[in-house]
């Protein structure tokens, strides 16, 4: 029998089906009662549960199951409600719950934002003015339910309270530790009451510290842990660490802990190197994360068994836990449907069941002969060699296209200002003008033809006619809304990065490979497992009919490459700066093919640009160097008369302003919705001089704002930033609104810009 430990940090909440997502989505529209939709809530919790202690893990996580989202559970649970939703005390109610995440009729959602270098989203708590209390102690529930419903000695996940108050926003660093010191007596509650329950390992996530730790915080981080210990001596805590290497290896190791976890994949080479260099305490386990929490590739297991031996040179094998490197919520469920896969791909695959599967394997085979181990591993050895050698990790064209760019590749014909003097002669814009992201409600009717034609209910003909009827409802929509750059909604599409991927060779699509993104909303991220090719062009058809029905510009939609590479499942055979490299060559193909059509608006959106910045400041320059030369790569071959636009949402701007401006896109649009105008106190210390639009409504609610709202924004952001650069536009695209709500947000934002637009004077144009 083994001596090593298996253990999980956290599964999907989604189910194998999207099953937690409909669920939640058939509450919102009132088609289930609230006691309904918590009933099915725990089925598919326990059924979750069940699945991993049917899959041999040891240490099952408890409480890591969101009605929404974890960071949000955790400030409800602490009773951290903003007052514009009239929380008073006790349990927060789930409409409250889910009106900070979403607002509603009386009050914006809360902030959202990525979740460290992640596409997950979580809810901002605010801490101005906080008062907290426990509630509820979530995890307690949790641990009870498991234990009472299926026998299961669960382990209680919860969010450190360091980590919890820096991802939380509304307050100054001189007040952090005033915070501490008002946050512990709960957290003291919490375990307190954990242990009471007969509670035996608590994960306490403290990813953060896998970041540049200030050396002030250094102080409150013990005296958190040691304040922790005192309250709960009995409880066994993991402080698990995550996505990066820990920061202050001996800092960490030396907290009054029973436990610590720290990733072995995500900058496992340095937590090993600490690890030789330091050695391990004598007193704790180390919960090893050796297989990938947030990939879909098959581990070389051989390669993890040598680690494992190399592991109890300094730690003995009761004192090692096996586990993923993170929560396994980043990457999709079950191979099971994938059988559509080619055969050298899917062999490579593992998603979060197959993640278990290793693990339990793992913890099988780590004490044996390290040739018997060979002899057992051969399939697993011959499938990711079959695929590192295979014709599509080898294209003879991609590779010799990459050798030939040069520094002129990166590099527009003149510069902003000569453009800029070019597009206004061109297209004769007015003073702040009117645009939107890109897409427009993708309606039932819409998903229902998508799904028939990909069933083969409809030929391609009669879809592209379904298309074209949905795209000139819209371009009349605009015309009649009076906006001055259109879009043709992109009714031909599902998702912003799957649609450009099954376009282009070297990537591959699952038919249940979904992952949540942020709430109910979840995504199947492309597969990129082979070298990008540009095959034929992408959105020419659609654009140039769309152009065909207006005299008004019309832009070219796509996908920027940074984005599709941070939004996709990604190879790990070569760096990833190259593939971005391949995959802006392609876009800048069909970047050309569009301006040769007749298209001179082109946006190449780059909403994950930011998320993708490494956790370690030392290795920021370096990423954003090489992100903003694959956006320049796609975008600079183009006439000084084509104007370029970009979109990011949702992340700190200021990280990233210097890059910004370096990616020398005309025009970008930048969420400020939802950071209520934080962005907006950045550029009245940073200068940006290009075009620049600030949006001006949360399209992730369906509240629709005043006229007098949208104006305030604008002229707010007018004090700091130059009119005749200024364009007006929702925070992002429309895909997920509805008809009605979308036409009077729209029509609400033009009369806020022609109000605007007549309030202040400047030069004529």
């Amino acid at each position: 029998m083994s001596q090593w430990i298996s253990s999980n940090l956290g599964y999907p909440r989604i189910g194998a089906n999207r099953e937690w997502k409909k669920a939640l989505e058939a509450f919102w529209a009132g088609k289930v009662s609230e006691q309904d939709f918590l009933t099915e809530l725990k089925g598919i919790r326990l059924r979750h549960l069940r699945l991993q202690q049917e899959k041999g893990i040891d240490l099952i996580p408890v409480g890591d199951f969101s009605l929404y989202d974890h960071v949000l559970d955790t400030s409800t649970m602490f009773g951290i409600v903003p007052d514009r939703y009239d929380y008073e005390s006790g349990p927060v109610s789930l409409s409250t719950y889910y009106a900070m995440a979403r607002g509603n009729d009386q009050a914006a959602a809360s902030e959202m934002t990525k979740w460290f270098n992640t596409n997950y989203h979580y809810i901002v708590p605010e801490l101005a003015g906080a008062n907290p209390v426990l509630t509820v102690n979530r995890p307690l529930v949790a641990y009870l339910e498991a234990k009472q419903e299926l026998g299961i000695e669960g382990k209680p996940v919860i969010i450190g309270l360091y980590t919890f108050l820096k991802l939380s926003k509304g307050y100054s660093p001189s007040e952090l530790p005033s915070l501490v010191e008002r946050f512990l007596p709960v957290y003291r509650e919490l375990l307190s009451e954990l242990q009471q329950a007969g509670v035996k390992w608590v994960q306490v996530d403290e990813p953060v510290l896998v970041t540049d730790i200030p050396a002030e915080d250094w102080k409150l981080v013990e005296a958190i842990y040691e304040d922790l210990h005192q309250a709960a001596p009995e409880l066994k805590i993991l402080l698990q660490t995550y996505f990066e290497a820990a920061e202050e290896y001996e800092k960490v190791t030396k907290l009054p802990v029973q436990g610590i976890g720290l990733d072995l994949v995500h900058g496992g080479e340095a937590n090993l190197a600490q690890i030789r260099k330091y050695g391990f305490p004598q007193d704790k386990v180390l919960a090893a994360g050796l297989i990938d929490g947030r990939n879909i590739w098959r581990s070389d297991l051989l390669g993890r068994i040598h680690v494992i031996k190399e592991l109890t040179a300094f730690v003995s094998p009761d004192r090692l836990i096996i586990q993923p490197s993170s929560s396994l919520l980043h990457t999709p469920v079950s191979l099971a449907k994938e059988d559509a896969l080619l055969p050298v791909l899917r062999n490579s695959l593992a998603f979060a069941d197959e993640k278990l599967d290793e693990i339990k394997l793992l913890v099988e085979l780590a004490g044996e002969d390290i040739n018997v181990i060979h002899q057992q591993l051969a399939e697993n050895t011959k499938a990711l060699s079959e695929l590192n050698t295979s014709v599509f990790r080898s294209n003879f064209t991609v590779r010799e296209a990459l050798e030939n760019v040069n520094d002129s590749s990166f590099k527009r014909k003149s510069d902003f200002s000569a453009r800029h003097a070019a597009q206004q002669q061109k297209f004769q814009l007015p003073l702040l003008p009117t645009t939107t992201i890109g897409s427009f409600p993708q309606t039932a009717e819409v998903r229902k033809a998508r799904r028939q034609w990909r069933n083969g209910q409809l030929t391609d003909q009669q879809y592209e006619t379904f298309v074209d009827e949905q795209t000139k409802e819209w371009i009349d929509i605009q015309e009649e809304l009076g906006l001055d750059v259109l879009v043709h909604g992109e009714f031909e599409r599902t998702d912003m990065v799957e649609f450009f991927g099954e376009k282009l060779g070297g990537f591959a699509f699952t038919q249940g490979g979904w992952v949540q993104s942020y709430g109910s909303r979840c995504v199947k991220p492309p597969i990129i497992f082979g070298d990008v090719v540009y095959q034929e062009p992408m959105t020419l058809r659609e654009t140039v009919y769309a152009q065909s029905l207006t005299s008004k510009p019309v832009k070219g939609m796509l996908t920027g490459p940074v984005t599709i590479l941070n939004w996709s499942f990604v190879r790990t055979d070569i760096p990833r700066s190259e593939v971005a490299y391949q995959i802006g060559l392609a876009l800048r193909k069909e970047v050309e093919a569009l301006e040769s059509a007749g298209i001179e608006m082109i946006q190449v959106d780059e909403p994950a640009l930011r998320e993708g910045l490494p956790l370690k400041s030392a290795d920021h320059e370096s990423y954003l160097t090489d992100s903003v030369k694959a956006f320049k790569l796609s975008t600079s071959s183009v006439k000084d008369t084509t104007q370029i636009h970009t979109h990011m949402c949702y992340c700190e701007f200021h990280d990233v302003i210097e890059s910004i401006e370096a990616m020398d896109a005309d025009v970008i649009s930048l969420e400020t919705s939802r950071s209520h105008g934080e962005l907006i106190e950045n550029f009245k210390t940073q200068t940006y001089d290009k075009g620049i639009g600030l949006g001006v409504y949360d399209i992730h609610s369906p509240r629709v704002p005043s006229v007098n709202e949208m104006k305030e924004v604008v002229v707010s952001a007018l004090e700091v930033l130059d009119p005749e650069l200024f364009w007006i536009n929702p925070d992002c695209g429309l895909k997920t609104r509805g008809k009605e709500e979308t036409v009077a947000a729209l029509r609400n934002m033009v009369a806020a810009a022609g109000e605007a637009r007549n309030s202040i004077k400047v030069p004529s144009l």
